[in-house]
Parts: structure tokens; sequence; C-alpha cells
């Protein structure tokens, strides 16, 4: 007996000293957990008008790490911010909304965001339901499209939204169990291609060159000095930033730990000379920008660009493009916006940057957008889109279509030869084996 107790007490003092660890000095792993999950939960209440345990168990826990699994949030609505940590006290991280900015996460537990006292109103489409999308909200289904959408193997599983446009119209859509034209969804790397975008605009308006280099003052003394606007584009600067996502890598660190983003990337060192090797990076798109919102000046006015150069232009009405806590866009991954707003701005892209008459990109953007990065074997442009995915192909593809693509399935296909675009959103993992390619290419069949 006397043995037993001992080794009691020892296991009691270990799963002390265990718990104390953990709550104390919480692994990077645990912390980046519940960064994520404050994140995703924070975004998908105060944007979407979702239930946060509906969030946590759908959004975060069923296909993500199984410590995740453990995850508690808790949502205060008065002072607009979500809180998560595992079994509920763990490595516990903070989100907060911002009015107009999103949700950021922040390691302040008492930080609060906008004072928020009711669900947010969800942007309606604009103009008469009688008159046909873009210039109301009426859509005629075209029924070449209609039995492709209906194909639970083209759509896939996870699927949220899908819509198929040609010439400025939308021949048929559809949308999973609890999501509608209302509900904004997060586009991940799709944003990428909107943030190339602005650099594009503000490069038409000569407040930036593709040439530019000496960046920022932090690459001044070394090789990172010699990096372009380009080769940023491209994702060929030479910068060595971890992207895996299957651990605690510089990605992680950066969306879910960093109050600053664009600060933690700007100091990743070179592991290759700029314009020698492609390498994808989110990083990289933070620090873009970083560098567009810089060459602004005025800060006030750099947040409110995206509205005024795109979003408003194009009747994007949803969209939020999400800073971090330190006020600088999360360009590698944070809008949210309706399924028809993404099909605008896919739209915007078909018609070569004009919309209704108006060119809201300069002339070769789009070119630049199609025209693939020298080493990226194929598969990346000049302009932050994809040429080629996941090494796979479908028969039917279109020579000049591009890519706008998130790591969990969302994806805006570009076919300026035909007008064609296509949208697919949802939450559906790379490694589950769906292919969208297919379902791009059946859309292209169908309306040749």
């Amino acid at each position: 007996m006397r043995i037993i107790k001992i080794v009691l007490v020892t296991i009691l003092v270990l799963l002390a000293a265990c718990v104390t660890w953990l709550v104390t000095m919480p692994p990077e792993l645990l912390r980046v957990g519940s960064g994520y999950a404050a994140k995703i939960v924070c975004s998908n209440v105060f944007l979407a008008d979702r239930d946060a345990q509906d969030v946590l168990a759908v959004d975060v826990q069923a296909p993500g790490h199984p410590l995740l699994r453990l995850m508690r949030v808790s949502v205060d609505r008065q002072s607009a911010r979500v809180e998560a940590a595992i079994l509920g006290f763990v490595a516990p991280s903070i989100a907060v909304y911002r009015d107009g900015l999103g949700c950021a996460v922040t390691q302040d537990l008492s930080a609060r965001g906008e004072k928020f006292q009711s669900p947010p109103i969800l942007a309606a489409e604009s103009g008469p339901a009688d008159v046909l999308f873009p210039d109301g909200t009426k859509i005629e289904a075209d029924q070449r499209i209609t039995p492709i959408l209906a194909n639970e193997t083209l759509t896939g599983p996870g699927m949220r939204a899908v819509i198929v446009a040609q010439n400025g119209r939308i021949l048929a859509e559809r949308y999973g169990t609890g999501f509608s034209e209302k509900t904004p969804l997060i586009g991940w790397s799709m944003v990428k291609t909107v943030n190339a975008a602005l650099i594009a605009k503000l490069v038409g308006e000569g407040k930036l060159a593709y040439t530019d280099r000496n960046l920022f003052a932090q690459w001044a003394n070394d090789e990172r000095s010699e990096i372009t606007l380009a080769q940023l584009l491209a994702m060929e600067s030479g910068l060595g930033f971890n992207e895996d996502y299957g651990t605690v890598a510089d990605v992680t660190r950066m969306l879910f730990l960093e109050q600053d983003m664009a600060e933690f990337a700007i100091d990743t060192p070179l592991e290759a000379s700029p314009g020698t090797k492609f390498s994808y990076s989110s990083g990289t798109s933070v620090v873009l920008s970083k560098l567009w919102m810089d060459r602004i000046g005025d800060k006030a006015t750099a947040l409110a660009f995206p509205r005024k150069a795109l979003f408003a232009p194009l009747g994007m009405e949803s969209a939020v493009f999400e800073t971090d806590a330190s006020g600088t866009f999360a360009g590698s991954s944070y809008i949210y916006a309706t399924a028809r707003d993404w099909t605008r701005f896919g739209m915007l892209l078909a018609a070569d940057g004009v919309w209704r008459g108006q060119r809201l990109l300069p002339e070769g953007t789009v070119a630049m957008m199609g025209k693939a990065s020298p080493k990226s074997d194929g598969r990346y442009s000049q302009m932050q889109t994809w040429l080629k995915l996941y090494g796979r192909d479908a028969d039917g593809l279109p020579a000049d279509m591009f890519m706008l693509s998130g790591h969990d399935g969302q994806t805006v296909a570009v076919v300026p030869s035909m007008g064609l675009v296509v949208v697919r959103l949802g939450l559906t993992p790379s490694g589950g084996g769906y292919n969208v390619l297919e379902l791009i290419a059946a859309a292209a069949k169908a309306v040749r």
C-alpha cells in the first residue's frame, strides 16, 4: 500500500506539473491551433452570421488535427471577440472583430473588438429582382449547365457554392446545405490574386513599377535589396518562407500567432538568389500587401483602397478584406465574400479587366495572369494565379485557363477566350482526391 501511495502521489505531481507547463508555457502547436480556431469562428460568426459551435465542429474540428477536437470556443458579442483554448483553458487565443476590417488574432487576452450589438446585416444583391445578374438579382438557369451542377462527383464533397457564368451572365448556381447566395465564404489563397489586382491598379497609377527594387529598409544591406516587385508576384523572390501547413511552420506562425504578419514575413532570409527559384509563399503575398499600403502612405486611404478600387465598382457589397491586428491586409488568405461576389471578380478578369465599359485593371494585367512565371515549370503565373494545379489534368480544359485557388477547395477558374468563369467554394482539403478541373472541363465543354 505504501508503494501504491508513492506511485499515486508521483503520478499526481507529474500531472500537476504537466498541466502547469501547458497553461504557463503551451507548445506552439497548441497556440497555433487555438489561434486558428478563434480566427475561423470569429470571421464566420461576425461576417457570415453562422453558429459558433457549428463552425467549430464542421470547419475547425472535422477536417483538422486531432488535437482540435479538444478545442473549446466562447463568443462575446458585446465585446466582439472569440476566445479559443484546448479544453477551455490550455493555450488560449483571442480573435477580435473590427467593423469593416473583419477578425484578427491577438495574443492579448484582454483585447476587445468593435462594439457589436447585433448580428450583421448580410449584404443583399443590389438591383431589381426582375433584371438579370449582375445588374439585378435574377438568374435564368441554362439547361446545359444545371445537370453538371447536380453531379455530386463534379461538385465534390464539402461543396458550399458553385456558379458557372459566361459573358457576364450567371448560367447556373447551386449551394450546399446551410449556405446560400447571401453567405460570405472565405477565399483563402484566392485572395492572392485580388491582392495582385490591387497592385496592378497602383502600377497603372504610377505608384509602383514591376521593376522596383530596394523594397524594404530591412533588405537594404543584403541581397534581398535586389528582389523586384515582379519577382514577388511570380513567387520567385528567393525568400525561404516555409509553407508547410501540416506542422508549426512560417505560414502557420504568421497567420495564427503574429500580430504583425508583414514584419514577420519581411524578416524571412533568402534561400536562393532572387529570380532563380519558384517557391510558393503566403508570406510573400502579405509582404506585397505591406508594400502597396506603404506606397499609398496614409493608413486610412490604404484601408479604403480595396473597396474604392475594386469592390465598389464591381458591386462586391459583401466583400471584407481582413487585416491582421496591426492593420495590414492579410493578402495571402483573408477575404470573405459571397459566391456571386467572387463571380463578379472572375467576370472582371474574363473581360480583360473591363467592367461595364470601364477599365478597372490596366491593359496587360490579365495577360500576365495567364502567362507562366519563368521558374515555375508552367505551374504559376506572373501575377499570383495557378496555371497547373496539383499536377492534375482533365480532358477538355481550355488552353488559356487560369485559376484563383484556395487550399480548402476554393476556386475561381477564368477562361478569357470563352468569357467563362467557374466558381467552386467549399471545405474540401486537397488531400481528399477531389479534382475541380473536371468540373471546369465539363462546364467548358457544355458552353462551347
